[in-house]
């Protein structure tokens, strides 16, 4: 991080936090997403801490200014080591009335509200659904609706309006930076450095001088409005957080996966070639990794999911890392070709970010319901291995961990994040490329068998200690031999419809499977040792999990938590895990899908704490669930 704030700018009276919540939202055509970007960068680049909430509406474009069409982006950050993007924001930026409407109930109480004035005519407040019982605009700015909040009400329309008026900016387009007066204002508000984000514009826009400009202005506007108007008052302060030393950058999930899958092929010494269709929220992924060919990465936007997962089948054929990325609709149309994959035992991983559904469901909003699918959606005797990535930068070593068992154990996994870890961002230490494992997996060249009558033949299901079968690519002299969906013998790869050859393939697909429950880390358990309730998460439930656990234990409640990431197969010592405690907790974003895992695998007690509102886990819902079980337990502190 090599932009810093010059104390000098920092006055004497400037008040100083731990930790801010802010809030951008307004209308999907006002930038709150590039706003929340800068603010979260420019933090980044000051040292803070943070984590980030970008909420995209769930259509492509919903009508403008209705509450359905609002945008927003929540950044935490703080002077300590966090996780979540807060629960509730200390500032809400309301660009129109649908985004007050919107997000005035999740601001807190006492909270600071900054408004556009402007938006606030008749015919906005009436798209937003402020009326009267006759159906007559009712401005919530003139009446009790924000009581109870510190309000601004800033007029920053006219004002970006005002000041690119002399570059020559035709009122219209300039209306479009006004997003940047809001980023302006609250960057003097919470002593934001201001060069690093005037860099970006001069980069970003510098082909268009007049937009460029208008941007600048905006953004100088709404930052001079801030030290030059009373009624916004003091300047607030969030230090910079005490990280370990080294090497930052900001990194969103999907951003974080697709290097992952990068630095996997490098360890394995393979091409990665993606085979790919856009859905929401994965397809920023196929946009990443075709910009790294020089990586030898290989990317192929098919004509729909079935092509593309047919196409990464394909190229682990071929010898491949090979690689396809969808959502739960798209992970329903690849099962048959997972299954495959499956029978013919190559080496794929399969990139799920999961959304609401079913169907098209919520496709901008966050969920965590495809477990059942990722488990059981394939047709016959197909289990696969899962592996569940739990934040934003940690989905960089899940995409590497689910490379490793794919080439190890010649199998197909798949990978789970969800859109919340997708778009969410937080600082990322750089790590030692030396640090990561070496994943590489020799080609089969040579015969592997000598038949009956003393020939040196090749069988391409002859397996290894990890029960694997040898990957011999084509063109491989006198390695010939055929694969396809129909029964293998065992050994020879020979077509075999017998009923005792299939029971033993099954046995040994299932049995290579659980074997790999040897090769993982063994489930750890942080909190009190002499506690009574266990929390087990999975997925991106991590972070609000160990906030609300964190939060527990300093106030004295003792409580327990352990967080999955390889979630088939099962960690070996989970069942020993699950016994110590009298209430097991498990909160998921969907209707019980673990809970269910793990009461039939271990027969356990376990509680479901579900949440399918598009939204992650806020850290008080689950602390209340926490009291409730301590409670219940006899244990309460």
């Amino acid at each position: 991080m090599t932009d810093t704030i010059d104390r000098a700018d920092v006055d004497d009276g400037d008040r100083v936090l731990d930790h801010l919540i802010v809030r951008f939202a307004g209308d999907s055509g006002d930038g709150m997403q590039l706003t929340g970007d800068r603010f979260t960068s420019v933090s980044a680049s000051f040292g803070n801490d943070l984590s980030t909430m970008p909420d995209f509406p769930a259509e492509i474009r919903a009508p403008a200014g209705t509450v359905n069409g609002v945008s927003a982006f929540q950044v935490n950050i703080a002077d300590h080591d966090i996780t979540t993007p807060g629960d509730d924001p200390n500032v809400l930026v309301a660009m129109n009335p649908a985004a007050l409407k919107a997000d005035l109930h999740r601001l807190e109480t006492g909270g600071t509200v900054i408004i556009n004035e402007d938006a606030f005519g008749d015919r906005n407040l009436i798209k937003a659904g402020y009326l009267d019982a006759a159906g007559e605009a009712v401005n919530p700015l003139n009446n009790d609706t924000l009581n109870g909040y510190r309000v601004l009400k800033v007029p920053m329309t006219s004002l970006t309006k005002k000041v690119c008026e002399p570059l020559g900016v035709k009122p219209r387009d300039a209306e479009r930076s006004k997003n940047f007066f809001a980023l302006g204002l609250v960057s003097w508000m919470y002593t934001r450095p201001t060069e690093p984000t005037e860099e970006w514009i001069d980069e970003k826009f510098g082909k268009n001088e007049k937009v460029a400009g208008a941007n600048k202005a905006a953004f100088q506007a709404g930052f001079n409005f801030g030290e030059t108007t009373e009624a916004v008052g003091h300047r607030y302060e969030v230090r910079p957080a005490k990280l370990p030393s080294g090497e930052y950058t900001s990194i969103t999930g999907n951003m974080a996966l697709s290097w992952g899958l990068i630095a996997a092929a490098q360890q394995a010494n393979l091409p990665l070639t993606l085979g790919s269709y856009p859905i929401t929220p994965a397809s920023d992924i196929l946009h990443e990794l075709a910009k790294h060919k020089h990586f030898g990465v290989r990317t192929l936007q098919a004509e729909d999911e079935i092509a593309a997962v047919g196409i990464a089948l394909g190229a682990a054929f071929a010898g491949h890392l090979a690689v396809t990325t969808t959502s739960g609709p798209g992970l329903a149309l690849k099962s048959e070709t997972i299954s495959l994959a499956f029978a013919i035992e190559l080496p794929m991983v399969i990139v799920d970010i999961q959304r609401g559904g079913p169907s098209t469901g919520l496709p901008t909003k966050t969920e965590a319901s495809d477990l059942n699918i990722a488990l059981y959606g394939r047709h016959g005797e197909a289990p696969l291995p899962i592996v569940a990535s739990y934040s934003p930068a940690q989905c960089f070593h899940a995409a590497i961990e689910a490379a490793r068992i794919a080439l190890k154990y010649r199998t197909p996994v798949l990978l789970l994040s969800d859109g919340y870890l997708a778009n969410g961002s937080e600082p990322w230490l750089l790590p030692d490329l030396a640090s990561l494992p070496d994943i590489s997996v020799p080609f089969t060249t040579e015969m592997n068998h000598v038949d009956d009558d003393g020939n040196e033949v090749f069988w391409p299901y002859l397996r290894d200690e990890n029960l694997a079968r040898p990957w011999a690519i084509p063109g491989t002299p006198d390695l010939m031999h055929r694969v396809g969906g129909l029964e293998k013998q065992d050994g020879t790869g020979n077509i075999d419809y017998t009923p005792e050859n299939h029971e033993l393939m099954v046995r040994l697909r299932a049995a290579k499977i659980a074997k790999i429950a040897e090769d993982i880390p063994l489930a750890e358990v942080h909190g009190d040792a002499d506690a009574d309730v266990l929390v087990v998460g999975w997925g991106s439930t991590w972070a609000a999990i160990d906030a609300a656990v964190q939060r527990r234990r300093r106030v004295g409640v003792k409580v327990a938590s352990t967080h999955l990431t390889h979630v088939s197969p099962l960690p070996p010592n989970l069942g020993e895990i699950l016994g110590q405690y009298k209430r097991v907790l498990v909160p998921e974003l969907n209707m019980g899908q673990l809970t269910n895992l793990l009461r039939a695998t271990y027969l356990v007690d376990a509680k479901a704490i579900t949440k399918v509102q598009g939204l992650p886990f806020k850290s008080r819902e689950i602390e209340a669930e926490i009291d409730e079980a301590v409670a219940s337990a006899g244990g309460a502190s």
